[in-house]
């Protein structure tokens, strides 16, 4: 079986395999206000463009490690193959967009997956799902326009009051929450859903509908922060956005690029600052 395109020809080849881990060098923030510098290593993510017989199927996010892994245990899943020992040849190549997972399978059972091919798109997981063409899967914005008057009081006053605010995470467990607060840290707007881009995506519907000016607050999130929160707030103008578990390495670099306050860890004792384009939070 012969690749009927020249991979080469359509996105350019990385110089280097991309690493699973990056280091950074976020600002830890107390109680007090004072920012001190910590050293911490980030889990890498990157697009990872799924084809099949050379056609193109889905755009994941995904660590830069066991791709091939990856790629089996998400054929099988998917219900692509019904074995591993269908998968006739797997290649996966670094792109400077991403990585290229080309997977060979037979004819058949191509033909099974274009006549059942499944609707990616509204899986809680992951927030790009459904997508096959790599250039999409992360966006290019401006930089953002609006420089967010928040200091360390408010990040803790959000946090602080979020937890009441949580009345479905209350009953059930098992949901994020996403917030929008006033650069004093008061909660104006609060939406919940089991998944976090779902979350966003009604926190910024309500904004939206009830006329609250996106760049004139920040977001809090109870979840870990993807370059997807981080591409979502992007695109609404919102300056700054805030989460309790750490962001991955392409959050932190697409809110640097971006001019996007980036901070996470957030604790009731401290927080942590990865992208601080305004200088907001400076160390001692």
């Amino acid at each position: 079986m012969t690749d009927e395109t020249d991979d080469e020809d359509l996105i350019a080849l990385a110089r280097e395999w991309p690493a699973a881990t990056a280091s950074s060098a976020p600002v830890y923030v107390d109680r007090s206000g004072r920012g001190t510098r910590r050293e911490r290593a980030l889990a890498s993510e990157c697009p990872v463009s799924i084809t099949y017989n050379g056609l193109a199927h889905a755009v994941m996010m995904a660590t830069p490690r066991d791709v091939e892994d990856f790629l089996v245990g998400f054929s099988l899943t998917e219900e692509i193959v019904r074995s591993a020992a269908e998968i006739e040849s797997i290649d996966v190549r670094a792109l400077e967009l991403g990585l290229l997972g080309q997977v060979w399978i037979p004819a058949d059972r191509q033909k099974a997956m274009l006549e059942h091919r499944r609707n990616l798109v509204g899986q809680t997981s992951c927030g790009i799902c459904g997508l096959v063409e790599l250039e999409q899967a992360v966006r290019r914005y401006g930089p953002v326009s609006t420089v967010p008057r928040v200091d360390a009081a408010a990040v803790f006053a959000a946090f602080d009051a979020l937890p009441e605010r949580q009345v479905l995470n209350r009953e059930t467990g098992a949901a994020h929450a996403a917030a929008f607060a006033d650069r004093t840290g008061r909660l104006v707007a609060v939406r919940e859903d089991v998944g976090r881009h779902t979350a966003l995506d009604k926190l910024i519907g309500q904004l939206a509908r009830e006329s609250i000016d996106p760049a004139s607050g920040f977001v809090a999130m109870t979840s870990r922060i993807s370059f997807e929160l981080v591409q979502k707030c992007l695109s609404r103008g919102i300056p700054m956005l805030a989460g309790i578990s750490v962001p991955t390495s392409l959050a932190v670099g697409l809110a640097s690029t971006h001019g996007l306050s980036l901070v996470a860890l957030a604790r009731s004792d401290g927080f942590q600052v990865f992208a601080d384009p305004h200088g907001l939070f400076p160390p001692h």
